[in-house]
């Protein structure tokens, strides 16, 4: 699963990814620095992996992990091919979802592209541009669609959300805000709509504004807008992240209490990221490995199963569980049996996050 960092240019978008990634993306003060997007693949912190490792000192340890793809500085016009705008477009339509970095810091040693800081004017900028994108893509598939019904009314289904989303893009809103039917969902899921994909807003603030982040007013605009959009704000100085990426755990540690932070930024960033994209871990558990594996929200044990291996799919018989809360609580396996909160579970399990699983299975 990916997500795609954008913004305009000079808001801290590859700074962030290196913090993310290590990945050493180049960083300059000028826009399109960033040319090909670089991708970075990062593991999901998650603090019960570290607990079961203590319990079973298994040879490994394997954490879910995500792919950060850093994408150049969208400009007013990309729709157009401004700014290499159409290249970049085309890697947005390649990502899950968008991380979208958002300048709320004032410095007079980093130019900003529009000369002046307005957090809801470059969030318009870059939704704009989307927006644009996705109105000739919806005015092209309804020309067809309309010509299409003539012949067979089943595509009455798609012309409807066609000019659903069409008339929220003429008002100069998102995709993502328009309701439609599973039914209307379906017909038009290969369409692929820039402002369709979830996205994330990450405030970026100074180490001044970060003390007291709750109050700043180019963050609380930020947040107003995502609210109108069910999305999410995460505000965090890219400065700081990028320091703290530099750290050992136990400096890094120390940093985070002299910030009075509970963890960084970018952990926050990764694991909303894993959470916007509907995915959640399932863990196995024993002294080969202590293991993530990730799973759609609402996926079945069988093919949960098959993430596994697909002769466990194939040959599936049960899933034994016990929630890692109870597991954490007993102690022990064995413990857990003791007091019956190991379950058996068949085909039709929705798997939760943070089951602990053994599945048998006879190939």
């Amino acid at each position: 699963m990916k997500i795609g960092i954008v913004g305009l240019p000079n808001v801290g978008k590859s700074t962030l990814f290196n913090s993310i990634t290590n990945a050493g993306a180049e960083c300059a003060n000028y826009p399109f620095c960033t040319i090909e997007p670089n991708v970075g693949v990062v593991p999901v912190p998650d603090e019960r992996l570290d607990v079961l490792t203590k319990m079973y000192n298994p040879e490994k340890t394997t954490h879910a992990i995500i792919e950060f793809v850093d994408i150049a500085g969208l400009v007013k016009g990309a729709s157009k091919g401004e700014g290499l705008g159409n290249k970049f477009l085309s890697h947005i339509r390649e990502v899950d979802a968008i991380a979208h970095v958002v300048r709320c810091f004032e410095d007079s040693n980093i130019v900003h592209v529009d000369g002046s800081i307005d957090p809801l004017r470059d969030i318009e900028t870059i939704n704009l541009e989307l927006i644009f994108s996705d109105m000739e893509a919806v005015d092209k598939r309804l020309e067809n669609a309309k010509k299409k019904i003539k012949a067979d009314k089943k595509y009455q289904v798609e012309v409807d959300a066609l000019e659903k989303i069409k008339d929220v893009l003429e008002k100069g809103n998102c995709a993502r805000t328009v309701k439609l039917t599973e039914e209307e969902e379906e017909s038009i899921k290969d369409l692929y709509l820039l402002t369709a994909k979830p996205v994330l807003y990450i405030a970026n603030v100074s180490e001044e504004q970060l003390q007291n982040v709750n109050e700043d007013e180019n963050v609380k605009k930020v947040e107003e807008h995502a609210k109108k959009e069910n999305a999410k704000v995460i505000p965090l100085c890219v400065k700081i992240e990028e320091e703290l990426s530099s750290l050992d755990d136990n400096d890094k540690k120390e940093m985070l209490e002299a910030l009075g932070l509970e963890e960084s930024g970018l952990d926050k960033v990764i694991k909303t990221s894993y959470d916007l994209l509907g995915l959640m871990s399932f863990l196995t558990a024993g002294e080969p490995e202590v293991r993530a594996w990730t799973i759609k929200k609402g996926t079945k044990a069988p093919d949960a199963a098959g993430k596994i291996h697909t002769d466990i799919q194939r040959g599936f018989i049960r899933a034994e569980i016990v929630s890692y809360d109870d597991l954490i609580k007993e102690g022990s396996m064995q413990n857990c049996k003791e007091h019956g909160l190991v379950r058996s579970e068949g085909k039709e399990y929705i798997m939760q996050d943070g089951d602990i699983v053994l599945f048998r299975f006879n190939v």
